[in-house]
């Protein structure tokens, strides 16, 4: 989609972090925003400061792992704004530790919106798309959708799992020649809120977290600070919508890291250590 001025954006998670700044850049190609996240306050003050602008935005508290919530986005979205042609399944949260102590509560809440909210999302959306014969569908996964960062293990698999999905989706959509783009995000450590995640973890996950949790969070943390401005990772999101690209990638350094995962699947060899975590 070349042209994006009038044009109808849904951005999950889209009250901090890459997903608000996303929601940033699409207002200013002349989207109409709609603005999901689990988070009431921070939704409705995303919702404020983009309304401040002159954009025109709905927000929609939404728990991208209930299918129903899902559904009553794209019904919010479509009763308000009559249509939707850019959909960024982007809500994501993480956990860290060995993976022998995540509890199962943790990996249900990390699988719950990591990726049931990319399959919601796509399971709700792209007939939509299609039907209007225009649409746009970015995934975020992660550099972790790629390489296998240590202690976090139900963060890679999910992250592992959208880029197969994103794969699989873009192939489906060409087979049946639907003229619906897609691209997968898989940006290295950006500057939001992913290591205060356990903010939003059901209460019987908090009480199961493993006892390592706090320690692996703040070193989470110090990588998140050293990392780029969530408004950089929003430029090349919307740079890949109006191109068509599908992999987006924001850190060119760490290409070197997933050629190596890569020569060690050819090669036939135990996994190398990385330098992502």
């Amino acid at each position: 989609m070349e042209n994006l001025q009038g044009k109808v954006a849904v951005i999950t998670g889209g009250a901090s972090g890459i997903g608000r700044a996303v929601a940033n850049r699409a207002a200013d190609e002349g989207m109409r925003i709609v603005v999901a996240d689990i988070e009431k306050g921070p939704l409705e003050q995303a919702g404020r400061e983009l309304a401040s602008t002159g954009a025109e935005v709905l927000g929609v508290v939404t728990d991208v792992s209930d299918a129903g919530a899902v559904r009553a986005l794209r019904d919010a979205a479509l009763d308000r704004f009559g249509a939707v042609h850019l959909v960024h399944n982007n809500a994501g949260v993480g956990v860290g530790g060995p993976i022998w102590e995540v509890s199962e509560e943790d990996w249900r809440w990390i699988l719950g919106v990591n990726l049931w909210g990319v399959v919601h999302g796509i399971a709700t959306f792209v007939p939509l798309l299609m039907e209007q014969g225009e649409g746009h569908v970015v995934n975020t996964a992660s550099i972790a959708g790629l390489v296998s960062a240590g202690f976090l293990g139900p963060y890679n698999a999910t992250k592992q799992a959208v880029v197969a999905i994103s794969e699989t989706l873009v192939k489906d959509l060409q087979a049946v020649g639907a003229p619906v783009g897609v691209s997968v995000l898989c940006p290295g450590f950006v500057q939001t809120r992913i290591a205060e995640s356990d903010r939003n973890r059901p209460g019987s996950a908090t009480e199961a977290a493993a006892d390592g949790a706090t320690e692996m969070r703040a070193a989470v943390q110090s990588m998140v600070d050293g990392g780029i401005p969530p408004a950089t990772v929003a430029d090349r999101v919307l740079e890949a919508v109006k191109s068509d690209t599908f992999y987006v990638f924001t850190h060119p350094e760490l290409m070197g890291e997933v050629e190596r995962r890569f020569a060690d699947i050819m090669q036939g060899r135990r996994p190398s250590p990385t330098a992502i975590a």
